[in-house]
């Protein structure tokens, strides 16, 4: 078999050199350039409220959101704002017309903070009085406000190196021709003199991005300066717009989610057969993301903790500094262990994988996948030869349709696993999936349970579908069935609603951020004509022609079960709210609670005060107070305490069917 690794794994372009040094950057700093010439300020369009958007408040907003999202997305990558074409210059080399905001205790270029973003959101509005307008090129004159951005931003990315960190320039502009005002040989200087400045720091390893605001009656021609600054020629010209337009779009509409580094997990020993093994590296493609770990911080300082453990001893309870023994009893003796036997002992396998054999892909079922899988690529870094291993197995098992079964000795939980081996996928847009192989984990048998135990009866036989039931059923799946689905699709709404928490909180902002759930389900797709009927052909194959009238009928207890306890809600609340009106310890010792226990059943009306009541569930006021002695009282006169109640009264007389002891005494 002719194995070439090139020829399946990467580019025919990629060197050696290419394929085992490079290495992805870790971190990401940018300069947002924002123009900041009287043309920004023009209006766009108006609000419903009467209120005017103009270039320069959507610039802001991009940049905002992008902030926002990068804190919980990219928390450690560093930006800089800048503003050119100002009236105010701030800036370490002292050039005119360009000003880079900050804030108190931040560097330049550094990480962003709640202070910069809130800051940063609202500076529109005192921009004019603070910082001012201006145009940086103006006939006549030698000065170049763009050129000078450039210099700026270059210097605020000579921070980190270019082998760790990616450096880029965003720059914000609705004006295609910045030396529009400019003529003859000025004009042709400026240009050239610009472009050599960008293109210097692109052979730095700085890149330079456009995001063009186009005007309503023109759209933004790159043609006339940025399309040779930024390198783009022929077809790429025509589609910049496009792409850029989508590319503002989406730094609008950003989601915020957590990005993790793309980094290996592990890289293990696949033992293929005796005396060859090979080196892969492993890869956990998709997992789920969960809010932040709780971290303690400073109550004054705000500083985050750093927590030491300490042992004492429970005899002297002074502190331990030499390291803990590990002891086991046997035989009325401590055998003393230290920890790299400890390990040993608990160690079942190396992390290694061990091939066991090969199976026909139909044996492995959709319940046999208990978490995400693990992807499996070849690594020569240690074991040469590993790859071309690697591609002879991996062409095998698709070619035969099999996939591999072997043991992971795991230290903790040992498993067998599933290697099945994944096609590449390639679009018109790029790489879908990659090639190599998925490392499934298998359950035990005791992992799996079967249906029917479930939902087993006393015959011992489970209820099983009919042929229509099963046909409905499939014929409402392939109604609603989702197209094209995939996981990445959708938000989740609980975390979006908790990183929209931290933002409120952080930026003291009012109002909640709207939270859109698109895991709810689509109502205006489920009252489609053709969704209606297979429903309702399910509903009568399953439930039975009645099932509308046995629903209302459910529906119907439900709501009354549901006033009844309504009603005991209320007079709960109203007992509650009379009760916390009187002070019933005072009123307990100066002997005026049987006063107020009378004052509560007249007012429910349970009691008759004339003499003239008549009737075994009616009492006279004087009779009341007579069956409502104190406990004490009873006491003194010897009655019989057994048929005393809590409220010190006698059972057999108070016989009423209607007469209450209030919620409040």
């Amino acid at each position: 078999m002719d194995l070439d690794p090139e020829g399946i794994f990467r580019d025919d372009s990629d060197s050696e050199s290419e394929l085992y040094e490079e290495k992805e950057p870790t971190k990401e700093l940018v300069v947002y350039l924002i123009d900041a010439s009287p043309k920004m300020f023009a209006p766009i369009a108006a609000h419903e409220n009467g209120n005017k958007e103009t270039y320069f408040h959507v610039a802001i907003d991009c940049i905002t959101r992008s902030l926002k999202t990068q804190i919980i997305g990219r928390s450690y990558d560093e930006v800089a704002l800048c503003f050119f074409n100002t009236k105010e210059k701030k800036n370490l080399q002292d050039v005119n017309s360009v000003y880079v905001f900050n804030v108190m205790e931040r560097e330049l270029i550094d990480r962003p903070t709640a202070k910069l973003i809130k800051e940063f959101s609202s500076i529109e509005d005192k921009f004019m009085s603070t910082i001012g307008s201006r145009y940086g090129v103006l006939p006549g004159s030698r000065e170049n406000s763009l050129y000078n951005a450039f210099w700026v931003a270059q210097a605020l990315l000579r921070k980190g190196s270019v082998k760790t960190s990616s450096k880029r320039i965003l720059i914000f502009t609705n004006d295609d021709d910045p030396f529009g005002s400019m003529t003859g040989a000025m004009k042709a200087d400026m240009i050239r003199t610009t472009t050599q400045r960008a293109k210097d720091a692109q052979d730095l390893g700085i890149s330079f991005e456009l995001l063009p605001l186009s005007r309503p009656d023109e759209e933004f021609n790159v043609s006339m300066f940025y399309a040779d600054m930024i390198g783009l020629e022929g077809t790429d010209i025509s589609q910049f717009l496009p792409s850029a337009s989508e590319k503002l779009e989406d730094m609008k509409d950003q989601l915020r989610k957590r990005i993790f580094k793309k980094r290996k997990v592990r890289t293990l020993t696949f033992s293929i057969a005796n005396g060859i093994s090979i080196q892969v590296n492993t890869y956990a493609l998709i997992r789920p993301t969960l809010p932040g770990a709780t971290m303690w911080l400073d109550s004054v300082t705000n500083l985050p903790l750093q927590t030491e453990r300490s042992f004492i001893c429970a005899d002297t309870g002074a502190l331990i500094q030499e390291p803990s023994k590990l002891f086991h009893p046997y035989k009325n003796q401590m055998v003393q262990f230290s920890k790299d036997q400890i390990l040993e002992v608990k160690k079942i396998s190396n992390s290694h994988l061990r091939l066991l054999g090969f199976k026909p892909l139909d044996c492995l079922k959709d319940y046999h996948n208990l978490r995400p899988s693990t992807f499996i690529f070849p690594t020569d870094e240690e074991v040469i030869g590993s790859t071309r291993i690697f591609i002879a197995l991996y062409r095998s098992m698709l070619r035969l349709k099999r996939f591999a079964f072997a043991f992971y000795g795991k230290s903790s939980n040992p498993r067998l696993v599933a290697l099945v081996a994944q096609d590449e996928i390639i679009s018109s847009s790029g790489q879908v999936e990659p090639p190599g192989m998925h490392m499934i984990y298998l359950p035990y048998s005791d992992d799996i349970r079967h249906v029917e135990e479930l939902h087993r009866t006393d015959d011992a036989i489970a209820p099983r579908a009919t042929d229509d039931q099963i046909k409905k059923a499939s014929a409402l799946m392939r109604r609603i069935d989702l197209k094209d689905f995939s996981v990445c699709q959708f938000a989740n709404p609980a975390l979006q609603r908790h990183y929209g928490i931290l933002q409120a909180l952080a930026l003291d902002e009012d109002e909640m951020p709207d939270i859109k759930d698109e895991t709810l389900p689509d109502e205006e797709g489920l009252a489609r004509p053709g969704v209606v009927r297979v429903l309702e052909e399910f509903k009568i194959a399953v439930y039975g022609e009645n099932h509308d009238q046995e629903e209302a009928d459910s529906m119907s207890m439900r709501g009354s079960r549901s006033e009844a306890s309504r009603k005991r809600k209320e007079m709960a609340e109203t007992a509650e709210r009379e009760s916390s009106r009187y002070n019933w310890a005072d009123l307990a010792e100066s002997g005026q609670i049987i006063a107020k226990i009378v004052v509560y059943h007249l007012k429910l009306g349970s009691l008759e005060s004339t003499e003239h009541a008549e009737g075994p569930d009616c009492y006279r006021v004087e009779v009341l107070l007579n069956r409502t002695q104190p406990f004490s009282d009873w006491e003194e006169r010897g009655s019989d305490k057994q048929n005393l109640d809590p409220f010190g009264q006698v059972n057999s007389v108070w016989h009423s069917s209607h007469l209450e002891t209030p919620a409040a005494a």
